[in-house]
C-alpha cells in the first residue's frame, strides 16, 4: 500500500476490489453453468478452466480488498487521515 493514501482513499480502493471480486465470481458461475449445458466435451473443459481462472482472480481481488481495508483502518486510527 502507498503511504500517501488517505484512509478514505484506501477504503475506496477496498470497495473497488470487492466489486471486482464479485464480478469475477459471477463470471465463474456463468462459466460453470456453460460447462454443464455446453455442447462438446472440449468446450465444457474450456469453460471449466475459465471458471477456475475467474475464481483465482476473485481471490486476488479479495486479498487486495482486505489489504486496502486494513491500511485504511490503520490510517483512520492514526488520526491524521494519511
Amino acid at each position: 500500500m502507498s503511504d500517501d493514501k488517505s484512509a478514505a482513499g484506501n477504503m475506496l480502493d477496498a470497495a473497488k476490489a470487492k466489486i471486482n471480486e464479485g464480478a469475477d465470481r459471477a463470471r465463474a458461475a456463468a462459466h460453470d453453468l456453460q460447462s454443464k449445458v455446453g455442447g462438446s466435451t472440449l468446450e465444457n473443459m474450456g469453460d471449466k478452466a475459465k471458471a477456475t481462472e475467474d475464481r483465482a482472480k476473485a481471490e486476488v481481488h479479495n486479498a487486495e480488498a482486505n489489504a486496502h481495508y486494513s491500511e485504511g483502518k490503520r490510517e483512520a486510527k492514526d488520526g491524521d487521515g494519511h
